[in-house]
């Protein structure tokens, strides 16, 4: 009969400490890597990396989200933003108000659906918007578009699943002139930024 001395058994409770461990050990939340097909610029205050989201079917021309090789579900996330267009001449005609609903989908790469991202925000002046962003031939080098709030999503990937693709599904805008609605393919409707993702490494 093998004989277990104090040393070896802190060696074993510490193996199985360890081997615990690495079942339930996810990484923090960290970028994801994404290629983004419509690019909108960098906050000038936030530093974000801003992309539109098109709205189509086919997962290719979305927002292609890479998920490392996990074990069990992963964790991806991102802020979801509406998208306005800044103008100062309707700030002070007071005409400047809408209220913007934008619905995107997170689909895995051969086209089935993850879950679904809402954001629903309104625009009066300028303190609604995120940021202003870089590029532009706006006063300061600004584009005239810019993210109006931030909803967060939080996605659950399979773990199967090492990419999926954001696009965008339904727009609806409502303004003092009128409503109008925009899921006609390839047509920005919304903004994502802050894309992590959180899983357990293979």
């Amino acid at each position: 009969m093998a004989v277990v001395g104090p040393t070896s058994r802190w060696a074993v409770c510490l193996g199985l400490v360890v081997a615990t461990l690495g079942v339930t050990l996810r990484s923090q939340p960290e970028p994801a890597e994404i290629a983004c097909p419509s690019m909108l610029g960098q906050g000038l205050t936030t530093g974000r990396a801003f992309c539109d989201v098109l709205t189509g079917r086919d997962p290719v021309s979305g927002i292609v989200v890479t998920i490392p090789r996990h074990r069990g579900e992963a964790t991806l996330t991102f802020d979801l933003s509406n998208r306005h267009t800044y103008s100062e001449d309707q700030i002070r005609a007071g005409r400047a108000f809408a209220r913007y609903t934008a619905t995107v989908g997170v689909l895995t790469a051969d086209g089935a659906l993850l879950a679904r991202g809402v954001v629903q925000s309104e625009f009066r002046s300028a303190d609604d918007l995120v940021d202003r962003v870089d590029g532009g031939a706006g006063p300061g080098g600004v584009k005239a578009v810019a993210p109006v709030d931030l909803e967060r999503v939080v996605v659950t990937v399979p773990a199967d699943v090492t990419e999926v693709s954001i696009l965008g599904e339904f727009l609806e805008v409502i303004r003092i002139d009128g409503r109008d609605s925009f899921q006609s393919p390839g047509r920005p409707i919304a903004i994502v930024s802050n894309v992590e993702v959180e899983y357990r490494p293979r």
